[in-house]
């Protein structure tokens, strides 16, 4: 019996695929293509929130640079892997300026936010990945729940209900909100 095996898709291959026209979601995992659905309605709805809680501490403050829409950034090479936060803040002390590509650093801060389709094992590898990179500060959203969890430095997360107040930790210290703030 013979394996066959796929071969490895390079950053440059990559960069040179075709969005999806049913407006999926990709991301390149140690060489192969991850594709995954569009978000859904309350998905889109809590990013855009937390990037707006985002932006108005960071840009009077000129602190650097938030993105959304699962925005690349590439934490692997050969193989590669370039993956795309839901939400996420580079400081301008390690980004000063925003890449023509996909950041070559990871960011200071990556926001996860759940989707009803998304699989517990494929987002704990992401945040895993995230950490593993470096990448000091990982929140995970879940909109059902409205919780947070925050990853920072080690697998272990603490959780946030929507009660309590989030704050932006070492990575973005003036940045504080409640919880229930990122949610419908």
């Amino acid at each position: 019996m013979s394996t066959v095996t796929k071969p490895w898709v390079t950053l440059t291959e990559f960069q040179q695929l075709s969005e999806p026209s049913d407006g999926s979601r990709l991301e390149l995992v140690r060489g192969e293509v991850i594709v995954m659905p569009p978000p859904q309605g309350k998905h889109g709805v809590c990013c855009a929130r937390i990037a707006y809680l985002l932006m108005n501490c960071v840009i009077p403050l000129r602190l650097g640079w938030v993105t959304t829409y699962d925005t690349g950034v590439i934490l692997e090479r050969n193989p590669d892997t370039v993956r795309g936060p839901d939400v996420a803040f580079w400081s301008i002390a390690r980004q000063p300026v925003v890449p023509n590509g996909y950041f070559a650093i990871p960011p200071d801060l990556a926001v996860e936010v759940l989707s009803p389709t998304d699989r517990r094992s494929d987002v704990r590898a992401k945040i895993k990945d995230y950490l593993f990179y470096g990448v000091p500060v990982v929140w995970l959203v879940d909109p059902e729940t409205q919780t947070v969890m925050v990853y920072a430095g080690n697998h272990r997360g603490v959780e946030y209900d929507a009660d309590d107040t989030l704050d932006g930790g070492t990575v973005l210290p003036s940045f504080s909100c409640r919880v229930a703030d990122f949610f419908v």
